[in-house]
Order: structure tokens, then C-alpha cells, then sequence
């Protein structure tokens, strides 16, 4: 199943999303990756996946999903289930 990145930004950063999160745990496979940074396991379009997370974002707020192609490279200090689960589905 493809790998989507699912980035987004706030216009106001003191704020938080908890409508994203929970949209996003309750329908994929996902690790949090960064602060303001997704990796989505979906069977579904980027156009899709975003069409069903921008309801849950301000107005003003940005947000950006990508699929991933396979490659992929990070630092050590991410853990090591994140990075076995990526890997695997890359």
C-alpha cells in the first residue's frame, strides 16, 4: 500500500490541531514523524487524503500530502519501530 507524507502548517503556531490528528488516526496507519509532519499508510489518492483532512484544518492554515516514492533517509534518533515500519512500506 502506498506511503503518503503529510505535512502541515499553522498560521498561528501557539495553536494545535487536534480535529487532524484524530481524523488521521482514525482512518490510517500512520507514524508522526515531526511536530507538524505524517506518514500515512493509504490505499487512496494524495487528492484524496487531502480533500478528507482539510475540513480539519483552520481556513488559513497550509497543508501539503505527497506519496512517497521509496527512497528515503533520516537521522539515528528517530526510533527504531518509526523507521522499520517506513522502510517496510517504502
Amino acid at each position: 500500500m502506498p506511503a503518503y507524507i503529510v505535512e502541515y502548517g499553522l498560521r498561528d503556531p501557539d495553536e494545535s490541531h487536534p480535529r487532524l490528528s484524530r481524523a488521521i488516526k482514525e482512518r490510517y496507519r500512520y507514524w508522526r514523524i515531526l511536530e507538524f509532519t505524517w506518514i500515512v499508510e493509504a490505499s487512496e489518492s494524495a487528492s484524496r487524503i487531502f480533500d478528507y483532512l482539510e475540513p480539519n484544518i483552520d481556513q488559513d492554515d497550509k497543508l501539503f500530502v505527497c506519496r512517497l516514492d521509496g527512497d528515503a533517509a533520516m537521522a539515528d534518533s528517530f526510533s527504531d519501530q518509526g523507521a522499520a515500519w517506513l522502510e517496510q512500506i517504502l
